[in-house]
């Protein structure tokens, strides 16, 4: 993987503002356990004003529809796709208690929506992977609304409706401390797989650099990189059809061909 887990999370670090502490500390697992199955992803909504809210309740309805609905300062925008049936303050996004999600792809400035993606190659969409680790955290999944599917949108309500949780209801202690003990629980299981990943990409690094010096050695990096005393020995066997390359011999192969080469069973070529 291209980007490094702290740039991903970077990336999604101004959304994360705002929300409910534990759906912050859910979102931040989630981001880092999709990371250790390959698929990256970016959270593009957190916190929602009421005017953003309401603006998206406005896509897709009429201004009568607006009106009725109570929203009468709020321009219609008819021409656009219906996203959402939650206006200003009956949106969990409103109360810090969902979020939304995009696939970010590998250069680190695109994503993708595309719920068949399978950038991992493992046989199950990418989407779906996300899904999966979000309900393992707790989170309520839109794409299994009833009404209007939302295949981006996760939420933690603590068992609130949004009509309670506008006239100041709290989540109780317990359902919080039920929600942290999963959450911990999972971020542990996270915390191992990326020590596990840290330590897979340090013995990848230290193969690649036995390779190297192994390839520096014999003298298989694919140049002919001999030194100068064994040009003529090498131009000779060449023209003899000896060898064909010297790019694959290593020092000791080399040594041979200059011994032969002096004992005179190479014709030699002018240079």
């Amino acid at each position: 993987m291209s980007l490094t887990l702290d740039q991903v999370k970077s990336k999604s670090s101004a959304r994360l503002i705002g929300l409910h502490p534990v759906v912050l500390a859910a979102a931040t697992v989630l981001i880092e356990r999709c990371y250790s199955r390959g698929v990256p992803i970016l959270i593009t909504q957190g916190l929602r004003t009421i005017a953003e809210q309401n603006g998206l309740f406005a896509q897709g309805r009429t201004q009568a529809e607006l009106n009725a609905a109570g929203l009468s300062s709020v321009k219609a925008q008819p021409d656009k796709p219906k996203v959402t049936n939650a206006k200003g303050e009956t949106s969990y996004h409103n109360f810090g208690l969902a979020i939304d999600f995009a696939l970010l792809l590998p250069d680190g400035k695109q994503v993708s929506w595309d719920l068949k993606r399978d950038g991992d190659g493992d046989k199950v969409a990418d989407w779906m992977e996300v899904v999966q680790e979000a309900k393992a955290l707790g989170f309520e999944w839109g794409g299994d609304f009833v009404s209007i599917k939302d295949a981006p949108h996760f939420q933690i309500t603590f068992g609130l409706t949004t009509s309670q949780l506008r006239t100041g209801a709290k989540p109780l202690e317990i359902t919080m401390a039920k929600a942290w003990a999963i959450i911990d629980r999972l971020k542990g299981e996270a915390d191992e797989d990326m020590s596990r990943i840290a330590e897979l990409e340090q013995e990848i690094e230290e193969q690649e650099g036995r390779i190297s010096a192994l390839e520096k050695r014999l003298n298989i990096s694919g140049k002919e990189t001999y030194a100068s005393n064994y040009t003529e020995a090498i131009t000779a066997a060449k023209a003899v059809g000896a060898i064909t390359t010297s790019a694959d011999k290593s020092k000791l192969e080399l040594n041979i061909i200059q011994m032969f080469f002096n004992l005179g069973l190479f014709k030699k070529c002018d240079k």
